[in-house]
């Protein structure tokens, strides 16, 4: 009778320390997924701004149909969720979001966005 009592307490610890990494495990990925989408939000915030900016007239402040003079703003360069960098150009700009969140070794979440007049395209890298 002892020994199937033993059999049941180390069969029990096992189930039980497996459990536990599957939830640390699925904690992780859900970190990983929630700071791919803020920073995919951010992004496209940022975009949004930059379109903005191309739209206005140079007499107001903007950029008078040119991307040309346009930043991110300084409050939004580095965030509580990652860190963005804009490369300008006169026809586009390309907004580099870096999320502070290390996804395997050294990578980080990286999202990529790239502004036109009419439109933006975002692209998950990592």
């Amino acid at each position: 009778m002892g020994q199937q009592q033993l059999l049941l307490i180390i069969l029990g610890v096992i189930v039980v320390g497996i459990a536990i990494y599957m939830g640390i495990v699925l904690f992780r990925q859900n970190a990983i997924d929630s700071k791919r989408n803020i920073v995919t939000n951010e992004c496209i915030s940022l975009a949004e701004m930059a379109m903005g900016y191309y739209k206005k007239p140079a007499s107001f402040g903007g950029g008078g149909n040119s991307f040309t003079g346009w930043d991110v703003p300084g409050e939004l360069k580095l965030t509580g969720s990652g860190t963005y960098f804009a490369s300008v150009y006169s026809d586009s700009v390309v907004i580099i979001g870096t999320g502070n969140e290390i996804v395997t070794g050294n990578d980080s979440v990286k999202v990529r966005t790239t502004v036109f007049p009419k439109e933006y395209k975002t692209y998950v890298i990592y």
